[in-house]
């Protein structure tokens, strides 16, 4: 199994190289169960990673979490 390449990097880094290289994607969303901690769904990470038989690679994208000195601003 290849090494994870992406995980943990934001969406907006990881989306140019992937069409410079024209690599096949799709995306999924995945989001908290509970609002407790708030979200920045302008910033997407890449949580998950894999690569399905058809040679397409699927990313999880998860909305990064705000700190609280911007939740109270």
């Amino acid at each position: 199994m290849a090494a994870l390449s992406y995980v943990g990097r934001p969406f907006s880094s990881v989306e140019p190289e992937l069409r410079a290289a024209g690599t096949p994607y799709q995306l999924e969303r995945t989001r908290p169960v509970r609002d407790f901690f708030k979200t920045d769904e302008r910033c997407l990470y890449v949580v998950r990673e894999r690569k399905i038989p058809d040679g397409t690679l699927v990313l999880v994208l998860a909305a990064s979490l705000q700190t609280s000195s911007e939740i109270s601003s």
